[in-house]
């Protein structure tokens, strides 16, 4: 009984970890296309990522896997250059692929899309982005 009592809270304490995934300072520049924009980005490569999915027979919650594979997937999309990554499918058995992409800096992809916004009134002032020298 004690054996089992141990095991069960053993595997609970190990499914509560966060396993030591953590967002490095070149993944931090990655962003997420959740919305599949990408058509004016370059194609950077494929990264394939996995974590442990359960412990034991026990699952682990598929919200902090999902987001430890979104980490590692941003990681290793920085190591390859990239600045973008999307989604090539739900995880499976804690294993995700992802498309890697260079689009350009997060503030170009800002300037692109505020590009593409409703103009304003004639008579508003509008204002520009400063060149950095």
């Amino acid at each position: 009984m004690k054996r089992t009592i141990c095991l069960l809270m053993t595997s609970l304490a190990l499914g509560a970890c966060s396993w030591g995934i953590k967002l490095d300072s070149r993944g931090e520049n990655v962003r997420v296309a959740w919305d599949g924009n990408v058509g004016t980005c370059k194609d950077a490569g494929k990264v394939t990522v996995s974590v442990l999915d359960h412990v034991g027979p026990m699952d682990r919650n598929s919200i902090k896997v999902r987001d430890e594979l979104e980490i590692m997937a941003r990681n290793e999309a920085a190591s390859l250059g990239a600045d973008t990554i999307k989604p090539l499918g739900d995880p499976r058995d804690g294993e995700q692929s992802w498309n890697a992409y260079t689009c350009g800096t997060i503030e170009r992809v800002r300037i692109r899309d505020q590009a593409h916004a409703p103009t304003t009134a004639p008579d508003a002032v509008e204002t520009y982005p400063v060149k950095d020298h």
